[in-house]
């Protein structure tokens, strides 16, 4: 076999890795779009769709594995092409656990679907576009390695925390004024811990292509406006109270 036709092959290996993880990144993407939509609209059956679907994902996390251990085998790829190898099975790990919280989303739905609506609920959908378009973005950077918008991805983590904060201010404020409204609070309080651990993974692909492009690490503190658990709320005088609540 000559060089030329090794060179081509390997690239190919390589091709096949990444097309892998853009259809990750595209079924993650959807999966959490499909379950804050859910949410939003109270559909259990859309919900019930989004839990289903994420066996794919796990399919495809499990094949990178396989192809990424069997280019290591055969090729003994250096530098770059070392790098692209190594880093590719971490990215689709956090592909695969930003699936899983989109699943938790959705199984959540369907609970507060049977429950009374809170009004910030609102909020859900707005942090939902955000981690979809970091994700998006993210994978951008991955294909086009382009280590400036992994950054970009990296820092706006910390809007994501600061929307968390706000609705964990906001839900906590709801729970003591009515205890009625403690079950769909903190359906959504999981809610959106998930989302925002979302946006913790995302910022995980950005470090990584980061390093693949620099062969060094992202050595900055890692952005984080996340300070809910410091964060304290009193309960307003004259909040109202459930029989059988003290």
């Amino acid at each position: 076999m000559d060089q030329e036709h090794i060179v081509k092959s390997f690239d190919e290996d390589l091709d096949n890795i990444e097309n892998v993880i853009i259809e990750m990144g595209g079924l993650v993407e959807k999966q959490i779009a499909d379950a804050a939509t859910a949410l939003s609209r109270r559909d259990v059956e859309l919900a019930g769709s989004v839990i289903v679907a994420d066996k794919r994902i796990d399919t495809l996390e499990a094949s990178i594995d396989v192809a990424v251990v069997q280019i290591l085998a055969k090729r003994q790829p250096m530098a770059q092409d070392l790098r692209a190898v190594v880093v590719a099975p971490k990215i689709g790990s956090n592909l695969e656990r930003i699936g899983d919280y989109a699943k938790n989303i959705a199984k959540r739905a369907t609970a507060l679907a049977q429950s009374p609506s809170v009004k910030s609920a609102h909020v859900i959908p707005r942090m939902s576009k955000l981690v979809e378009g970091m994700i998006h973005e993210v994978l951008d950077a991955f294909v086009e390695h382009d280590a400036d918008k992994a950054v970009n991805v990296w820092n706006a983590d910390a809007e994501v925390d600061e929307m968390f904060t706000g609705l964990f201010r906001e839900l906590l404020t709801y729970m003591m004024e009515d205890a009625r409204n403690i079950t769909s609070c903190t359906h959504l309080l999981f809610i959106a811990k998930n989302i925002e651990r979302i946006g913790d993974h995302a910022t995980n692909i950005a470090e990584y292509v980061y390093f693949l492009v620099h062969g060094t690490p992202l050595t900055e503190e890692r952005p984080k406006g996340d300070t809910s658990p410091t964060t304290i709320v009193k309960p307003a005088k004259g909040a109202k109270r459930v029989k059988g609540t003290q």
